[in-house]
């Protein structure tokens, strides 16, 4: 006996037949009428839905750009094990193998988030006596850890969210405590919230900055960096090959590209990066070079198309794919990934010229300036002395310098040269040792013995206090340059005038004159485009170390 449920079955196997059978005869002519299969449709009659393409096929260098197929008989039924199915299949690519470095650097954190835990369990223990609880939350750290992202390689040394996720372990592991307390009231539990967490988040990211500073350093020794291999446009992929060589401490050490036109580049994108094959050669040449990420530059060879096939083929692999959006001066904390139903879309949040992070900004310069001279004062006075026992003429130095929306100021700095050392520049412009705008002299005879003192450690520049405080300047934010330099602005570089200049900055810790003038104006406009007091507060505390090794200061 037939029930009701099988004859629906029976229907919709029926009906699924028919609409089978109908779009092979739309399919047949649309062959023979060499239409496309969406136009073949009659009156009245509903547009059958399009077949899904099997994923692409791996194209090797020689297949890569078949020859076109020349126009074929009407279509026929192919069997299913005929299809052109893909030849590459991410659960039996070839892996390759984690870093030794990374295996290391990574056992490394683990090892200090587990003598942090043990420490933190100890201080307890120390306060209440109880061991076992403590004992076991210490154990427990790493894993918790673990359980944050706090070890993932993305996030190891660079940008803030390493330490974010050590936070976030410290308040997930309060939570559980939190839970124990409440249902098995203990004073080791309570002791443990109250002692034990901000010790071992405080020790573990002291122990993660040591491991940043000493990765960085390997880093900049040409050690414990991934091979990369870029691929795009010549001209992109020549750009972000410069920016990543000025960047050792991101890790991505370029070993060559992947161009459009191979043949044409001369063999080299840029100093140091040869050209190792076109757009269709880059999964061959990761596996030759044994490659450890590939980076695709912001341009219209490397399309969706390329860029998700290129994303199957390295499935598998453990080779990690970057791309490069071509945005250059916006920082992270302004990037936004926002989903649609078709395509995640990067949304860039604008920079903040006004509104209540300015009003903070202004209230702690003037405040921090207050109190600097304040408590300076003696030592500016015993400097101001110094200044005029050692030459003739007045403390200060008065220089006109251009400031916020190109309003002109007097920059009050301690004197460091004879007087009239303005007027001998033209003598000496032949041994300039600075950039192509900027007048610098390793050892300029114009400047005086307790001059060349204190522009080393920078002390020139405290009397600039008095500039902060009154509203023409910031203690962090772009160079002040003068209007010879402002002159040779591009359109780009008027946004430093966009805000107030600084006494410190990203060009002041980052190389100060030793850094020629695109570097000089980049840092300055990536500083206005990406503000932020978390921005502020690194720079000041980067500007001591630069002021004690005096780098760049002449």
């Amino acid at each position: 006996m037939v029930t009701q449920s099988d004859a629906l079955v029976r229907s919709a196997r029926e009906a699924k037949a028919a609409e089978v059978a109908a779009a092979a005869e739309l399919a047949a002519e649309a062959a023979v009428s060499g239409l496309d299969e969406d136009s073949v449709v009659g009156p009245g009659s509903v547009r059958p839905l399009r077949t899904i393409r099997p994923v692409p096929p791996v194209r090797s260098p020689r297949t890569a750009r078949a020859a076109p197929v020349p126009d074929a008989a009407p279509a026929t039924a192919v069997p299913p094990a005929a299809l052109d199915l893909p030849r590459y299949d991410p659960l039996t690519a070839r892996r390759r193998p984690t870093p030794e470095w990374l295996v290391q650097h990574t056992t490394l954190l683990v090892a200090g988030d587990l003598a942090a835990g043990l420490g933190s369990a100890a201080a307890v223990v120390a306060v209440d006596g109880g061991v076992r609880w403590p004992v076991l939350v210490g154990l427990a750290w790493p894993l918790v850890v673990a359980l944050c992202g706090g070890y993932a390689e993305r996030r190891a040394g660079s940008g803030s969210a390493e330490f974010q996720r050590v936070a976030l372990a410290g308040l997930a592991t309060v939570a559980v405590l939190a839970v124990l307390q409440a249902l098995q009231p203990t004073p080791v539990v309570g002791w443990a919230v109250l002692v034990g967490v901000p010790a071992v988040v405080a020790w573990t990211v002291l122990a993660r900055g040591w491991a940043r500073r000493r990765l960085h350093a390997r880093r900049r020794a040409g050690a414990m960096a991934k091979r990369v291999v870029l691929v795009g446009r010549q001209v992109a992929v020549a750009d972000l090959a410069r920016r990543l060589a000025r960047d050792p401490a991101s890790g991505l050490r370029v070993i060559g590209a992947c161009v459009p036109r191979p043949g044409g580049s001369g063999g080299e994108v840029a100093p140091g990066v040869p050209v190792l094959g076109g757009l269709d050669d880059a999964v061959a040449v990761l596996e030759n070079v044994r490659a450890d990420a590939v980076v695709v530059a912001s341009a219209s060879e490397t399309a969706a198309e390329y860029l998700r096939e290129l994303t199957w083929r390295l499935e598998g692999t453990n080779v990690e794919l970057l791309v490069a959006p071509g945005l250059i001066e916006v920082a992270p904390a302004r990037l936004h990934v926002r989903p649609t139903s078709s395509v995640p879309l990067l949304h860039v949040r604008e920079p903040e010229f006004r509104g209540r992070r300015r009003l903070a900004k202004a209230t702690f310069d003037r405040a921090a300036a207050g109190l600097a001279l304040l408590v300076g004062g003696p030592v500016l006075l015993l400097l101001a002395l110094a200044v005029k026992v050692d030459s003739r003429g007045p403390v200060f130095y008065r220089h006109r310098r251009i400031g916020r929306r190109g309003e002109p100021f007097e920059l009050l700095k301690f004197r460091s040269m004879a007087v009239g050392a303005d007027a001998g520049i033209s003598a000496l412009a032949g041994q300039n040792q600075g950039n192509e705008v900027q007048f610098k002299l390793h050892r300029d005879p114009r400047v005086t013995r307790v001059g060349a003192l204190i522009r080393r450690l920078s002390l020139d520049e405290l009397p600039q206090l008095i500039n902060v405080l009154r509203g023409e300047m910031s203690i962090v934010g772009p160079r002040p340059h003068v209007t010879r330099e402002v002159d040779q602005y591009g359109a780009d570089m008027h946004r430093r005038l966009l805000v107030k200049p600084g006494m410190t900055g990203l060009w002041q810790v980052s190389g100060r004159s030793d850094l020629d003038w695109d570097e000089s104006v980049e840092l300055d406009v990536r500083y206005v485009e990406n503000w932020s007091l978390s921005l502020d507060l690194a720079i000041l505390r980067r500007t001591f170390s630069a002021v004690v090794s005096g780098s760049g200061a002449y």
